[in-house]
């Protein structure tokens, strides 16, 4: 992309709003770029920002909530439903979920770009709310798998959307910081389905009130976009300028409009093309940002953090630790990790947290590998084995778990973010799929030494990758994340 030279108004042509809204005067547009005219950036309030970010965080909440749910009710499901024993029937309960989510990870794009991001959020809750009630109301498996494929549409729409709309909404000292709110988001979520499942053995019928509490939050979400801001940037791409300074009011302070305004105007570009097809995606012009966006996310599931979440159970049960203890460990730690994660994210940067990231993951592996050398029942192999799994834990927490999702929503250009984001959560749903269906089978045919060895490459390729591909967006503007990252036309 050439460095933006000095504009003048013939150099804009805004698209005129889809909604019939009259867009602002190439005049008025020129007018934010007088230097004299244009005050300098200043660090905005957080008051004016955050609600609407942690508004948007409820649909990270809901989505671990219902990866979470079915964990300790499944047992109590399948005895209910009549499928007790089928190993098969328990795992589409998981799966399904995970389909339905790719499903609409594919249109979660198109929605975000047609209707904007607070509709999006809207429409997003509304299979939540109705899924999560027709798992609760069923007396059938076929009921209950239909019930968690709607919901899982809801999860494939919703967490894109939210990225890149926390992304778009956030002042650039803080993004960082906002993204992280994201993955504590989806910990709380993992958390509060242990904590209500807890009585799921004790109280008959229980794991159906445990899907009619997850449709609060989803309508708590619905309710409370009504009340927060659109994305600016999505406002300025339809056309609509002076709802976007409106919404930049609401945001940053009135004292921050016109310097934000005039760096929408910069990052515009004489293209009255808003079409984004696949093949651009692939292998256009900004294939080099969605290649590292999908690898991102692919290495991200290949570490096996979800076959280790999964097998936390039995390496726990092991050491003599009972289930329910083990899950709240691995969710104590994974919470803590985030919070890190959150406190450093806008001081040591996406990039560092990512390297450490993988690498640190890459080293428990080791651990893993050489407690699985060991005979079990001596104390060092299960130390080494509980230690191993937490510190994968606690390393995925601090990096690869939320800064993909936030770097990806930064360096993705405007007139790309939602599609891209769409494309590239699609990858990450197809991946988390594929190892949650074969580590089991390639626990038995490789063993757990070989298995770990193959994660902890991985993880180090992960790194590499970083180190390699990955640049450093802290305290960045998103114009001038494109500027870097887009290639010379």
């Amino acid at each position: 992309m050439p460095a933006l030279p000095n504009v003048g108004a013939s150099m804009y042509k805004r698209m005129p709003s889809r909604d019939g809204t009259n867009s602002v005067d190439l005049e008025d547009d020129s007018e934010y770029l007088q230097d004299d005219m244009v005050q300098e950036y200043t660090d905005p309030p957080l008051r004016h920002s955050l609600p609407h970010v942690l508004v948007a965080s409820i649909v990270s909440f809901l989505f671990g909530y219902h990866l979470g749910v079915v964990n300790e009710p499944l047992e109590s499901i399948s005895h209910d439903l009549g499928f007790n024993g089928n190993s098969l029937a328990e795992g589409l309960i998981v799966s399904t979920c995970l389909g339905g989510a790719f499903v609409g990870s594919l249109f979660s794009g198109w929605i975000a770009d047609e209707f904007g991001r607070r509709r999006t959020f809207q429409l997003c809750a509304l299979p939540m709310v109705i899924g999560a009630a027709c798992s609760a109301t069923t007396n059938s498996l076929t009921g209950m798998l239909l019930g968690r494929f709607i919901v899982g549409i809801g999860l494939g729409i919703g967490p894109p959307v939210a990225a890149l709309y926390i992304t778009e909404v956030s002042p650039p000292s803080v993004r960082g910081t906002y993204g992280s709110f994201i993955q504590i988001s989806t910990c709380l979520g993992l958390l509060g389905a242990l904590l209500i499942g807890i009585p799921v053995k004790s109280i008959s019928g229980w794991w159906r009130i445990c899907f009619w509490l997850s449709t609060i939050p989803s309508t708590v979400l619905a309710l409370a976009m009504i009340f927060c801001a659109e994305s600016p940037h999505w406002l300025y791409k339809r056309g609509r300028n002076t709802e976007a300074e409106v919404e930049f009011q609401k945001l940053l302070g009135p004292a921050n409009v016109r310097s934000a305004m005039a760096e929408l105007l910069n990052s515009d570009k004489v293209d009255e093309n808003d079409t984004v097809s696949i093949s651009e995606l692939i292998y256009g012009r900004h294939f080099r940002v969605v290649f590292i966006g999908s690898t991102l996310f692919a290495l991200q599931q290949l570490s096996g953090i979800n076959a280790i979440f999964y097998f936390s159970s039995t390496v726990f049960r092991s050491a003599g630790v009972p289930s329910n203890l083990a899950n709240a460990f691995v969710g104590i730690v994974n919470l803590f990790g985030s919070i890190i994660a959150l406190l450093l994210m806008d001081k040591l940067g996406r990039k560092v947290l990512l390297l450490w990231s993988f690498f640190g993951m890459a080293v428990s592996t080791v651990f893993q590998v050489i407690a699985a050398g060991l005979f079990s029942s001596t104390s060092g192999a299960l130390y080494l084995s509980v230690g191993g799994m937490l510190m994968f834990v606690f390393s995925f927490a601090i990096g690869a778990g939320p800064v993909p999702g936030l770097l990806l929503s930064e360096i993705f250009p405007s007139r790309i973010r939602a599609k891209a984001m769409a494309f590239c959560m699609s990858v990450h749903w197809v991946f988390n799929f594929m190892v949650g269906l074969l580590f089991l089978r390639l626990l038995e045919l490789m063993g757990p030494q070989l298995l770990y060895a193959m994660l902890g490459t991985f993880c180090l390729m992960g790194a590499a990758f970083v180190k390699r591909n990955v640049m450093e967006t802290k305290g960045k503007t998103l114009q001038e994340i494109e500027i870097a990252l887009l290639p010379q036309d």
